[in-house]
């Protein structure tokens, strides 16, 4: 069993039993009745020492047969785990020498580092859980190559030159196709022209967003419901939403697509925005905001997105497709600012 152990930085933890080794993913072997979770569970507290380490979720499974480097005359089947991300005090106690156990040193490297240095037949393993982690999906690998049907790990060029040869059945083929993640968020303004704004307790601190959030598609919640339903909890207000302004994608290269859907939700009068009741814990505060003053307050993408929708309700323009924020060019589109 091995571990993806990050920190805060997004740095992975590495070993080596002594200076002429190369480094190594911590884990261990199964012994007699444990489970994969247990196994890493204890071997993670013999290399990390105590508090005990939760292990996460399941990023990568590798099956080695005999013959391969490294394997001895039997089949071996990894599991690859995250652990963490460790606290700072937590991250730099594990990068000390520890004494006894065969532990030896540790480093903490950045993902791309640590595929450099680490063997040949574990490098993979890392590539593919990393690539698993920043797509929420799972690694399916043989001697460390990512199969056809596996849902993370896989080249993007390899996947459309098997889909292009037809060689794919149709399970492999759901189960390797990219996947979006889709949110729906609600515009709200109060009579001065001010957008509503929440403040979250998770993210980067001093950022606000949109009242909304991810649509429950799995339960079959389109993204109008979904809006109704995030506005409703997270700030207590039970109203429809308006019409749609915009949708957004976006996306950054190895993580899923983002969708948003951006639904006008009226002028809010002194009354309504009195009857506000934020979602304990999830939201710390709300305010409105002009236009002006978004800057210092939202994420460019984000704004980007807050002002084309505030255009496309001004000119009675949309709905808009917006790329990053950006309106792409089409007819009814306030074009670029």
């Amino acid at each position: 069993m091995s571990a993806v152990v990050l920190d805060t930085l997004g740095r992975v933890l590495v070993r080596t039993t002594s200076p002429q080794d190369r480094p190594e993913l911590p884990g261990g072997a199964v012994r007699d009745t444990e489970t994969p979770e247990d196994a890493l569970a204890r071997a993670l507290g013999e290399e990390l020492g105590r508090p005990a380490v939760p292990v996460g979720r399941l990023l990568a499974v590798d099956s080695c047969p005999p013959g391969a480097p490294g394997v001895p005359g039997r089949s071996i089947v990894v599991h690859v785990h995250l652990v963490g991300p460790l606290a700072p005090d937590r991250a730099a106690a594990a990068a000390r020498p520890r004494t006894g156990g065969g532990a030896g040193a540790a480093e903490w490297l950045t993902p791309d580092e640590a595929v450099r240095r680490l063997p040949d037949r574990v490098a993979p393993r890392l590539r593919a859980a990393v690539a698993a982690l920043r797509t929420g999906s799972l690694a399916h690998l043989i001697d460390g190559v990512p199969q056809p049907g596996s849902p993370a790990g896989l080249d993007p060029a390899v996947r459309v030159a098997l889909e292009n040869a037809g060689g794919y059945d149709e399970a492999a083929h759901r189960a390797a196709r990219p996947k979006a993640l889709t949110a729906a968020n609600v515009l709200f303004t109060d009579r001065a022209g001010g957008v509503l704004l929440v403040r979250p307790g998770y993210g980067e601190p001093g950022r606000w967003l949109l009242p909304g959030g991810g649509v429950d598609s799995d339960l079959g919640e389109t993204p109008r419901a979904a809006a109704a339903r995030e506005v409703r909890e997270e700030i207590g207000l039970d109203l429809e939403p308006g019409r749609l302004l915009a949708v957004n994608w976006s996306h950054r290269p190895g993580f899923p697509a983002r969708i948003r859907f951006l639904y006008d939700g009226g002028v809010l009068g002194p009354d309504v925005l009195a009857r506000i009741r934020l979602r304990p814990v999830e939201l710390l505060d709300w305010r409105t905001a002009q236009r002006g003053d978004l800057r210092g307050l939202v994420k460019p993408k984000l704004r980007r997105q807050i002002k084309a929708a505030l255009r496309a309700l001004a000119a009675g323009t949309g709905p808009l497709e917006l790329h990053e924020g950006r309106p792409v060019g089409h007819p009814g589109s306030p074009g670029p600012f």
